[in-house]
């Protein structure tokens, strides 16, 4: 059969060293940010049962924790708290207070490895006695003017604590141009990033999340204020309401399910760094899979994460960042 030369293309990946030739872009550990829990037992370890490999870690343990993984490449950390039921409340008071754990991490991260960039997830519902994303009027709705009032709060807290960035994951409305407003007037808008979870879908994939955190809502769902999984229009009317608001990165999440969502952020503002996340239910899929020589691990990760990369994410949220450090390094050996 006598085919055209413009149809033999076997040749321009045939050898190993080709292949990334073809690749738009390669991984990097510049690219990654490694979400960890941050528990309010000082001395914790406390393993995360639906997640492998994951643990709410207590302050007492970070250096022990972060210092490997920092000589290994680790560039930035996205930080989430986990407090006990009795320090909860229907208006999360803790959240922007000592007692809130991640505001201890920071100073302890900041003075043992100062060069790690470190993010922040600003939400409420860690921190809420009913499990939801913010303040609640008496029927149970969300009270949003309420609600961003605490979330300026509690992302200004950790902006004077010292973080880099600060992530809103609530899904309220208008909360992005009020955190912006809220930096600025604590003069801290010129070194504290703002990171919009802006195309959060209401997803059944956040079960471990929920799980590592004890973060479930006590009644109800948050379908009401995360998108509804098939409203591509409505993601990108969100998209473009954080950029036009102040955003200085938008988010898409979870990552997978999500891939056209991606390429539309990427393709609405291609000036802007775009984000996206590996969810817990994403990680746990993909490891159990492999557990069960469904898969296989390091494989799937590496082809899920350059997924996300070809539609145009610019940063990954991973849980397997620790496991990609080392087998980036596997690479370049």
């Amino acid at each position: 059969m006598v085919v055209g030369t413009s149809s033999l293309l076997h040749a321009g990946y045939h050898h190993p060293a080709t292949r990334p030739w073809q690749s738009e872009r390669a991984i990097t550990k510049s690219a990654l940010i490694y979400p960890i829990f941050i528990s309010d037992n000082p001395d914790d370890k406390y393993e995360i049962k639906s997640m492998p490999e994951q643990y709410r870690w207590g302050v007492n343990r970070l250096e022990e924790f972060l210092s490997p993984l920092v000589k290994k490449g680790l560039r930035s950390v996205m930080l989430f708290g986990v407090v006990k039921p009795e320090s909860k409340d229907p208006t999360a008071s803790i959240a922007d207070t000592e007692k809130n754990p991640v505001i201890q991490a920071i100073g302890i991260i900041k003075y043992k490895f100062p060069s790690l960039h470190i993010g922040c997830d600003v939400c409420l519902c860690d921190y809420t006695s009913h499990g939801h994303c913010g303040v609640l009027f008496e029927d149970g709705t969300i009270n949003n003017p309420e609600s961003v009032k605490r979330l300026v709060e509690l992302a200004v807290a950790y902006a004077k604590a010292g973080a880099d960035c600060v992530a809103p994951s609530d899904m309220m409305d208008g909360r992005m141009k009020a955190i912006k407003e809220g930096l600025l007037a604590a003069n801290l808008s010129h070194r504290v990033s703002l990171m919009a979870y802006s195309a959060k879908f209401a997803s059944g994939m956040y079960g471990p999340f929920r799980d590592a955190c004890d973060s479930a809502p006590t009644f109800g769902d948050r379908r009401c204020y995360q998108l509804p999984p098939n409203a591509r229009g409505l993601a990108r009317r969100a998209l473009a309401r954080d950029a036009n608001e102040g955003a200085d990165f938008l988010m898409v999440k979870p990552a997978l399910p999500y891939l056209d969502i991606i390429r539309d952020a990427k393709e609405d503002f291609p000036n802007h760094p775009i984000a996206c996340y590996q969810v817990s239910g994403e990680y746990s899929m993909i490891w159990r899979s492999a557990e069960a020589g469904v898969l296989d691990l390091k494989r799937m990760v590496f082809e899920t994460l350059e997924s996300m990369l070809r539609a145009g994410a610019t940063v990954i949220l991973t849980y397997y960042t620790p496991r990609m450090l080392e087998w980036l390094d596997e690479l370049d050996q």
